[in-house]
């Protein structure tokens, strides 16, 4: 098991764009992926991009069951690899027919002891590969479609801060969430 440094906000390399995988099915790709749901699970997160470990590739893993303290009230994720990832808002849509979004909290391992109210599209598809160049399709919504977002915004340099409107819903989680102070970070 290898767990690997998470990269806290204000480091640079956060910021960068990834690099879409070209080579699918490769041991160091396996390696990789096995590290990073390692690290994933001991730090009890509901996602992990390569770029927070500081692999500037377009991968990202995410996955929660029903006991992940970090989200106790979350529905399960189911567990996923997913490379070069694709997002497509899906309706609902408003009277402009723009993709409808939906505010919730969110919190991140690369920063952690916070969180913030952030907007999100209520339903999504993504598309990419898995690990080894199969194709993934999928339609989801709810807590699934704003974890997919998350991880994939780490991809195009994006932390969850950014995103924020309103900074009143933006504080310590050991404050917001006083009953969430034994999750291991956030």
């Amino acid at each position: 098991m290898t767990v690997r440094e998470i990269l806290l906000m204000g480091d640079p390399r956060l910021l960068r764009c990834a690099q879409p995988v070209a080579a699918f099915d490769t041991d160091e790709l396996h390696l990789l992926v096995s590290d990073m749901l390692d690290t994933m699970l001991a730090l009890d997160g509901a996602g992990l991009a390569a770029p927070q470990i500081g692999v500037d590739l377009q991968l990202v893993i995410f996955g929660t069951d029903a006991r992940n303290p970090r989200y106790p009230a979350a529905p399960p994720v189911p567990k996923t690899v997913l490379l070069n990832p694709v997002i497509t808002p899906l309706a609902p849509e408003d009277e402009s027919n723009t993709p409808v979004e939906v505010e919730d909290w969110e919190g991140c391992l690369s920063v952690p002891g916070l969180r913030a109210v952030v907007p999100r599209f209520e339903r999504i598809r993504y598309t990419g590969f898995d690990q080894y160049g199969d194709p993934i399709d999928r339609t989801v919504e709810g807590f699934h479609a704003r974890v997919v977002q998350h991880e994939c915004d780490h991809l195009l340099g994006k932390l969850y801060p950014m995103r924020v409107r309103d900074f009143s819903r933006f504080g310590f989680t050991s404050v917001l969430f006083p009953e969430l102070r034994s999750a291991t970070r956030d």
